[in-house]
């Protein structure tokens, strides 16, 4: 079957080069990052097939039509499905690195929380879209926070903390973009610390309290649970202004800092580029956050506009956590850098998160955002 060049020609020129622009850099300094130079690296060449893979699905998405994303029954089965995988893994999930949070394929593995947060951002822009008139009566609040919750839980028991965090920072911003009160606003810290109360008593494991307290005490046990937070403070303070150079980077290549391909990019990226290679990292991000934002606004509907912002969420807590944890102002949490960190899961899902985006792009417009009645109706 010939494709006409038209429709490939329109499909390159619907894409938002300028958001796409900085994902090119931000690839690079994490595959320049992840390759040693000593010995073969398996992560380097494995995150090259995923990422061959997670372009080609991009570009499939962006042609695809979601509007029918918009349906009731559609986000509720994604909703759905997505639990499900939650649950499968508490009976046929892989263990690694204390977590039961993959499915393994034998070829490749699966980490469904990282689906669970973009179905997540689709469920609550649904929700919200339809009610965005009567968003202050807070029972919307309390239902979409049910709908995260039964999320946030099931991810939680893995147990993946990381990525709990990022469910509830999902749930909490995209329900301050949506209109809240104030006095709900304040509603929602209180329940939000009672919350974590009751997670510290009666569900966090003893080291995961450890991480905690490690936080608040980083140098009390530099060979226990802040091992390797401290590395990862050496290493993002040995890299001064300019780095010491790709390759050189003494804490990642001679292993003192371990995960440094996952978990602890953004310490080993520091410590070779420095703090100006820091500044042009940060430049890139906050360049790609605005084109998504900006694209969210120009959303044909209130559900456009909402996926958009949802989207954005996701990167912005990722980094934010993981930027936290290499620093050591935050917990260590195992969450990865977007686009940098290897993990074929997260780089698939975020690609097909922006494809979705781009999609929604094609049949934007600058009408009125109540145009469509079917948001208000259900369809």
């Amino acid at each position: 079957m010939n494709i006409p060049f038209s429709k490939i020609k329109g499909l390159f020129l619907n894409l938002d080069w300028v958001l796409i622009f900085p994902l090119i850099p931000i690839i690079c300094f994490g595959l320049v990052t992840m390759f040693s130079f000593v010995e073969k690296n398996t992560y380097f060449f494995r995150q090259i097939i995923w990422l061959v893979i997670s372009v080609v699905v991009f570009f499939i998405f962006s042609t695809i039509d979601f509007k029918f994303l918009r349906r009731t029954t559609v986000i509720t089965w994604l909703y759905l499905f997505s639990a499900g995988l939650l649950l499968i893994l508490f009976s046929a999930g892989s263990v690694f690195k204390g977590a039961q949070s993959w499915l393994d394929f034998g070829l490749f593995s699966f980490q469904p929380a990282e689906l669970a947060k973009l179905v997540l951002v689709l469920t609550l822009a649904k929700y919200f879209s339809r009610r965005h008139i009567e968003i202050q009566n807070i029972k919307h609040i309390i239902v979409s926070g049910v709908y995260a919750f039964i999320i946030f839980m099931l991810v939680l028991f893995q147990p993946d903390f990381g990525s709990a965090i990022i469910i509830f920072l999902i749930w909490f911003g995209m329900v301050l973009v949506s209109g809240i009160s104030k006095k709900h606003l304040a509603a929602v810290f209180l329940l939000g610390i009672t919350s974590v109360s009751f997670l510290w008593i009666f569900v966090f494991h003893d080291y995961q309290k450890a991480r905690v307290m490690n936080f608040i005490h980083p140098l009390s046990d530099i060979r226990g649970t802040g091992y390797n937070a401290y590395q990862s403070m050496v290493a993002v303070g040995s890299g001064q202004i300019l780095g010491k150079g790709v390759g050189y980077g003494t804490q990642s290549r001679l292993k003192f800092l371990p995960e440094y391909q996952t978990d602890f990019i953004f310490a080993a990226y520091s410590e070779e580029w420095g703090f100006v290679g820091v500044l042009i990292l940060f430049a890139l991000y906050i360049l790609f956050i605005f084109r998504i934002l900006h694209n969210a606004m120009k959303g044909a509907t209130n559900f456009e506009v909402l996926f958009g912002v949802g989207l954005a969420i996701i990167f912005i807590s990722h980094i934010f956590v993981h930027v936290g944890m290499n620093i050591g102002v935050l917990p260590i949490t195992g969450l990865t850098m977007p686009f940098m960190s290897y993990g074929g899961t997260n780089l698939l899902i975020s690609f097909i998160g922006l494809g979705i985006l781009m999609s929604m792009r094609r049949y934007s417009t600058a009408t009125h955002r109540d145009v469509y009645k079917n948001e208000m109706v259900g369809v």
